[in-house]
């Protein structure tokens, strides 16, 4: 059996504050309800439906509703918290935080938290060809906002909200991604490096960069385009969210009434 089908355990990054959220940053992003159901719910039903049940999330802000919310859902037996104190500088430090689980010397899958989408989305990243995994929308939005993930000549070639290296096209990525176990300790080891240049306020997205531009050959990826998802950062995405992505998505289960 190939290395990437062995995947079982996966790291949800979700210590933010989620200030640009206005009104609604009183709780993390991943408690935020989509038909009756948390992202965190959502998250954990998408991954124990492809047999991943090893999952540890990396919290930080009001990091006491997110444990509750594990053991309201009966998942407290496969998911365990590590707390980054430093939530304030940068999502690179979360991931940091991870490094004892990257370390491991097993395949792992890496998540945003704040993410509604389908949830065959999950199955595509774990069942797809290749070693290292990058999910990518070809229908990116316009702006410096998103991560651009950049091809040229089928290869990527940059990783980048601002790409610097010049490609044929590029694509969104979703925030999802797959690694080996030789990458996954390496991106532990890019981290670090980091953090001792005073890399704090950096973005995960600059490791998993670094091992693109110095591994380019053990790096693809799986085209998400026509399943439908949105990564949560504004006021105005949780409305897009309910109003647009959410009638699109093929539930498993009936949706239930949003609690107040």
């Amino acid at each position: 059996m190939s290395q990437h089908r062995k995947t079982a355990r996966a790291v949800i990054l979700a210590a933010g504050v989620g200030r640009r959220l206005g009104s609604q940053e009183d709780r993390p992003k991943i408690l935020l309800e989509f038909g009756g159901r948390t992202l965190l719910q959502r998250h954990l039903d998408a991954l124990k439906a492809c047999g991943v049940q090893d999952i540890s999330i990396t919290v930080g802000f009001a990091h006491e509703l997110i444990e509750a919310e594990v053991a309201r859902l009966g998942w407290s037996d496969c998911v365990r918290f590590v707390y980054n104190p430093r939530y304030h500088e940068g999502s690179l430090v979360s991931l940091w935080a991870q490094s004892d689980l990257l370390r491991a010397d097993e395949p792992v899958l890496l998540m945003d938290g704040d993410v509604l989408y389908e949830p065959g989305m999950i199955d595509r990243l774990v069942h797809a060809p290749g070693e290292n995994i990058l999910l990518v929308d070809r229908e990116i939005e316009p702006g410096d906002e998103p991560v651009k993930i950049c091809f040229y000549q089928g290869r990527i070639v940059d990783f980048r909200k601002r790409p610097e290296h010049a490609h044929d096209w590029h694509g969104e990525s979703v925030g999802f991604f797959r690694f080996s176990a030789g990458m996954a300790a390496a991106l532990a080891d890019r981290c670090a490096a980091h953090l001792a240049a005073d890399g704090a306020g950096l973005e995960y997205e600059e490791a998993i960069r670094d091992l693109i531009l110095a591994h380019p050959d053990r790096f693809s990826a799986c085209d998400v385009t026509d399943l439908p998802w949105i990564e949560i950062d504004f006021e105005a995405d949780v409305v897009r969210a309910r109003t647009d992505v959410l009638p699109q998505l093929r539930a498993s289960e009936p949706e239930k009434p949003e609690r107040p």
